[in-house]
């Protein structure tokens, strides 16, 4: 039995990937201050022995402390110490709060580390974001992680902060590995999708709140060309722990984690709506965004050869469990 230290545990990744790890049979501590989540998405774990959940913010010492002094207790009854990184301000609304995405994004998750290297941690996982991929329109086989980066600038795009911060991480994950303090990796995730999202903005909940609740649904003018491909919360979760199990991958370096399975938005309207019983649905394109990619493809190769990792939930199934969770 492994202890799995979470932060963020709230969240889309966390709450997922902490129900999958106690399922398993592994001890998890972790903490959230529901900044962009809920207690609801835990509600299942929180009578649950091997689940312990504490309502800290990263960003408070004080809080931290005591945090890493009740793992320090309690970690040398488990045969792995591991943390997971997941907090984030990562919602749509809050791209442009610089400060708080600076404060969580980039030092809590430098205090977060350096609470597992004085933990003696024996794995870090830090989770990043294809967004420092930015603006370019990636075409056929998808952007690699050895490619280089072209991040929109301050002008164009509200989530340059956001993507600017998650890749500044990837630097202290890489550096602190290569020093041989601990062993670890970054996630770059691509649309993750989840059925218990808190917030309706993301473009799938966004999509199936506005047709359950309107019968149409308005999405901004670049919905018109636009294609993505998402991916699940539970693959998003397999893929960490496959990270995590490999030995080989934890070499500090980036894994891109997606999907090939692309769709365009119009397309994505058309499957929601057909899942909900609405033939043709509507769409009113109001607004625009500027700087918003066309395309971004994910080349995965490097995870899949590293872990044989692959995503198991179609879009498709997604968007049914999805459904369901809202008749529910």
């Amino acid at each position: 039995m492994n202890l799995y230290v979470i932060s963020g545990v709230t969240g889309m990744t966390g709450n997922e990937l902490a129900r999958q790890l106690v399922k398993q049979g592994h001890k998890v501590m972790g903490f959230d201050n529901f900044y962009a989540s809920s207690i609801d998405t835990i509600k299942d774990l929180q009578d649950n022995e091997l689940f312990c959940f504490y309502e800290y913010d990263i960003n408070n010492k004080e809080q931290m402390i005591l945090f890493g002094q009740n793992v320090a207790k309690i970690k040398d009854q488990y045969e792995q110490l591991v943390y997971v990184n997941c907090a984030a301000v990562v919602h749509t609304e809050h791209f442009y709060h610089i400060n708080d995405t600076f404060m969580t994004n980039v030092l809590g998750m430098k205090s977060f580390l350096d609470q597992a290297i004085e933990n003696q941690a024996d794995i870090y996982i830090n989770c990043s974001t294809s967004e420092v991929y930015s603006m370019n329109s990636w075409c056929e086989g998808g952007v690699k992680e050895s490619d280089f980066l072209t991040m929109a600038n301050a002008e164009h795009s509200q989530r340059t902060s956001y993507a600017a911060g998650k890749l500044l991480t990837e630097f202290f994950m890489k550096d602190v590995v290569d020093e041989g303090k601990i062993k670890g990796c970054s996630i770059r995730f691509a649309n993750v999708y989840s059925k218990n999202e808190l917030y309706p903005k993301h473009i799938i909940p966004h999509i199936l709140n506005q047709l359950k609740k309107n019968g149409y649904v308005e999405l901004l003018e670049n919905s018109r060309v636009n294609k993505r491909t998402f991916l699940h919360n539970e693959d998003s979760c397999s893929a960490v722990i496959a990270l995590i199990h490999s030995e080989q991958a934890l070499d500090g370096t980036v894994y891109n984690v997606a999907t090939d399975e692309e769709i365009s938005i119009v397309d994505l309207v058309a499957l929601c709506g057909r899942e909900l019983g609405i033939s043709n649905p509507q769409i009113v394109y109001k607004g625009y965004r500027e700087s918003d990619p066309e395309r971004r493809i994910l080349n995965t190769d490097k995870i899949r050869q590293k872990t044989g990792w692959m995503p198991d939930i179609t879009l498709e199934m997604g968007i049914k469990m999805c459904v369901e969770e809202m008749r529910n």
